[in-house]
């Protein structure tokens, strides 16, 4: 019995050690993007074709109480918005998404969105937002992302 509780700290403590020392750097990010608001800065891909910002379009998204983290993205044809639920919202998702869905709609009738609260497709739209800080990156690539996160987000749901 002795011997059983010595073995099965020792492989605890190998397995401990083993997780703390795996962690990157980028998935340190990744993780706390999931946890804390990172507000990432909303995207336009095609500029001055918009009549409408992004920013406008984020700050009306945040404005919801259930909501505390935004992101949008404006491509060519559709607009991305993505956001993060508060923790006792969770269990209201659908209803939200509705609600957000439809007072998008009515104050932008000329847009085309696509909403989600999933917390990948978040990711990928501040990876995304990211990688069109670089002038090299273009934006015929960037509008193929955003295309590759909506086909995402459609085979998710």
């Amino acid at each position: 019995m002795k011997i059983w509780t010595v073995a099965s700290f020792n492989i605890f403590l190998c397995l401990t050690m083993l997780i703390g020392c795996n962690s990157d750097e980028k998935g340190d990010q990744d993780y706390m993007a999931l946890i804390q608001a990172t507000h990432p800065k909303p995207t336009n891909i095609v500029a001055g074709k918009n009549t409408v910002s992004a920013e406008d379009i984020r700050k009306n998204v945040e404005s919801l109480d259930q909501i505390y983290d935004v992101a949008v993205i404006k491509g060519e044809n559709e607009d991305l918005v993505v956001y993060k639920v508060k923790h006792l919202q969770r269990f209201h998702m659908k209803k939200i998404e509705k609600d957000v869905t439809e007072m998008l709609e009515k104050k932008y009738p000329d847009e085309n969105f696509v909403v989600s609260s999933d917390y990948k497709i978040f990711l990928e739209a501040v990876r995304l937002g990211e990688k069109m800080k670089d002038p090299n990156y273009s934006k015929e690539e960037a509008q193929k992302r955003l295309e590759e996160i909506i086909e995402l987000k459609k085979e998710l749901t």
